[in-house]
């Protein structure tokens, strides 16, 4: 038995080691201490920088986070999150940390040393050692909130949108000073439940409504889910994706969605807003044309099915549909509404260039019948 056990034994510390060799920390952003002169104390904030990042050239946008010591670590998740669909770019997330009663001070009494403090300090860092293109979104919560409102009104130069969240309010006379060459995005999200703050972020949507600021594009949304301690993850991704609402391809529900958002028009213009505000090409991209195809195809619209194979037919020589799945699917599409032309045509060219397919014996079927009742 004591060869077995000490077998045994030698068998379990290998794998004790292997399981070590393999083991690595997971490691998301890095403290920095900033020795700030403007308010006479060292200041930590986090940094994270994008998977890649020190392998690209590529500049980035900023998504800036007060009280990083509770919300950093959610605005990276959350970008990256969002990042994985490509619903938004990717972001470098800068937390800057604080503490009580220090950030209530420093959000209020002393916002304007704050905001030196931010701008000529820590923005200032940022843009000098990372790849930033000088787009920058900041978030806050509650004592952040109403800091920020006033900030985006007041400093909208260096900044392309605002996030917040359970609290806000700048007074109608601010709200009126408010100018930008620029469009400035403002995202308010609050909850019935929140019942310390819901008046105030109540007060400031009725300023906004009555006044309409030009240039200032912006949103409040409840979530009465929430109380006022939950709400700033969701509020985080709300406000993500609600400035970046047409950064990513098109999606339909329905092919009545598609008609009633203006149809074709609609994705030209969508198409070069985007390209626009984010670069890029202004031509419809083919993610949203092959959801539209296999839309029309899935709700058996053929009438729709027929216009958007004709419309992008570009799409269809990608490498996408270059299967017998697809070309069986579309031919047996085509013969079931006794477009036996088409129906041939997809038929033939499965079976031509994709032979000895799992699908040949039903293409095979469907070519003879097409064939079949096209000379009828």
């Amino acid at each position: 038995m004591k060869p077995l056990l000490l077998c045994i034994m030698c068998c379990f510390l290998n794998t004790i080691c292997i399981a070590q060799e393999n083991s690595s920390p997971i490691n998301i952003g890095i403290n920095h201490t900033i020795k700030s002169s403007i308010l006479n104390q060292d200041r930590t904030i986090q940094i994270y920088t994008p998977n890649g990042y020190s392998d690209s050239k590529q500049e980035y946008p900023v998504l800036y986070i007060l009280d990083g010591q509770w919300y950093f670590l959610s605005g990276v998740a959350i970008q990256k999150a969002l990042r994985t669909p490509g619903a938004i770019p990717d972001m470098i997330v800068v937390g800057i940390n604080n503490s009580n009663p220090l950030r209530r001070t420093l959000f209020s009494d002393k916002n304007e040393k704050f905001t030196d403090f931010l701008i000529n300090e820590v923005i200032h860092y940022i843009d000098s050692n990372y790849r930033t293109n000088k787009e920058r979104l900041i978030f806050g919560w509650e004592a952040a909130a109403y800091y920020i409102s006033e900030l985006i009104l007041e400093k909208s130069e260096f900044f392309n949108g605002a996030i917040i969240t359970d609290g806000g309010y700048a007074s109608e006379d601010l709200v009126n000073t408010f100018s930008s060459k620029k469009d400035i995005y403002l995202f308010m999200a609050n909850s019935r439940k929140d019942i310390y703050y819901i008046g105030s972020t109540e007060a400031f949507h009725e300023i906004l409504k009555k006044n309409n600021p030009k240039n200032l594009i912006w949103k409040y949304d409840l979530f009465n889910d929430e109380v006022h301690e939950t709400l700033a993850h969701l509020a985080i991704y709300k406000g993500l994706k609600y400035y970046y609402h047409n950064y990513d391809s098109l999606v339909f529900e329905s092919i009545q969605h598609y008609i009633d958002s203006g149809g074709m028009d609609y994705l030209t213009a969508y198409f070069k807003e985007r390209a626009k505000r984010f670069g890029g090409d202004d031509r419809i991209d083919n993610s949203t044309k092959n959801g539209l195809i296999w839309l029309a195809w899935n709700r058996n619209n053929f009438e729709y099915f027929n216009i958007f194979m004709t419309e992008f037919k570009d799409v269809l020589t990608t490498d996408r549909y270059a299967s017998a799945y697809w070309q069986n699917r579309f031919g047996q599409f085509y013969l079931k509404h006794k477009d036996y032309q088409n129906a041939i045509k997809y038929f033939n060219e499965g079976l031509t260039e994709f032979p000895n397919s799992n699908f040949e014996e039903e293409m095979q079927k469907g070519l003879a019948e097409a064939k079949k009742r096209k000379d009828q």
